[in-house]
């Protein structure tokens, strides 16, 4: 029996393809969509358990849309920008760089902004929130927390949208649920190592055929699931157990540095980009041979995981000293 699943035909990019107009209505965007309208609605269910009320102050519906107008626009600014800055080997933005925003291509046909970097997002959305809590002169973990339980529900959507996409798929596999996408790298049938993945998949290869597509792990699922569902379920369950301000955004951030950094063995990095560190020179992208070859996102999940743990340890020893401002509310969230 085939071990292997065909990419189904009935996904589009487009909502609506072939109709004009409509057919630039892209399930990516309305995933996107999708995302900050889940997070704005676990943050309003979290502010009316009054997480955000203090003495003097009830947090109100202006607020929390202000909070998250700066967080979205910080959001979309920096996810942009690291994926043309970091991920881009082009040179095309660095010589034309009102193109990072433009969303059309040279026939002036209408693409969106393609390629957004999450850990740019993640950086842009965290100093927009900063800034806003600075500027309102709120209590700047205390709303960030409410955020961080807020995020992952809504970004299981974004993901949800590369797969449909078919893109940001897995390395070469012989799993069961491995999936065949229309876009990866073909192989030569004449290698022996190709032979022996066909063998393994039980995939049919046609007498003849010089170019195969083998299955990929759908990590776009994993990462749906993983960064999104499993690390959701685990902070809604921490929210009503917070020790102190801080706890959970940095439970947030070293949660989603480490899930997200094991997932990148099954994913496929950016094959212009290939590894950042290699364990012994030239790596295939498109298997995984070591565990020390290691990808730009890994080494930025790292960074997030030690942005984390000093986030904690800051947060925590602060609060030591002010046990009075680390009161959190148990009563409103218990």
């Amino acid at each position: 029996m085939p071990l292997a699943i065909p990419f189904p035909s009935w996904i589009t990019p487009e909502v609506f393809p072939g109709v004009p107009i409509l057919q630039y209505v892209r399930w990516y965007g309305v995933m996107y969509l999708c995302a900050f309208a889940i997070a704005y609605l676990l943050f309003k269910r979290q502010v009316k358990e009054g997480v955000l009320d203090r003495p003097g102050y009830m947090a109100t519906g202006d607020d929390v849309i202000s909070f998250f107008t700066w967080g979205i626009l910080g959001l979309l600014l920096g996810a942009r920008l690291f994926s043309v800055l970091i991920y881009d080997t082009s040179g095309l933005y660095r010589q034309k760089p009102w193109l990072v925003f433009w969303p059309f291509d040279s026939d002036m046909q209408f693409t969106g902004l393609q390629g957004m970097s999450y850990h740019g997002g993640f950086v842009g959305g965290f100093l927009g929130t900063i800034l806003w809590c600075l500027k309102k002169k709120q209590p700047l973990f205390r709303w960030i927390d409410v955020m961080a339980v807020s995020i992952p529900l809504g970004y299981t959507c974004g993901r949800l949208g590369n797969f449909i996409n078919g893109e940001l798929f897995g390395r070469v596999t012989t799993v069961p649920w491995g999936m065949i996408f229309p876009q990866a790298r073909r192989f030569s049938v004449s290698l022996p190592w190709v032979q022996d993945m066909i063998e393994k998949s039980g995939i049919s290869v046609p007498t003849g055929t010089l170019l195969v597509n083998l299955p990929r792990h759908p990590s776009q699922l994993y990462e749906a699931f993983f960064e999104g569902v499993a690390l959701f379920l685990l902070l809604w369950f921490l929210r009503k157990h917070k020790p102190f301000d801080g706890f959970l955004s940095g439970m947030y951030i070293i949660g989603y540095g480490f899930v997200r950094f094991i997932i990148e063995y099954f994913r496929e990095p950016d094959t212009d980009i290939g590894y950042r560190i290699t364990a012994a020179g030239d790596a295939p992208t498109y298997i995984n041979v070591s565990l020390l070859n290691i990808s730009t996102g890994q080494i930025l999940c790292l960074c997030m995981i030690a942005m984390g743990l000093l986030l904690l340890l800051g947060t925590y020893l602060w609060y030591k000293k002010h046990p009075v401002a680390a009161d959190v509310k148990q009563s409103s969230t218990s």
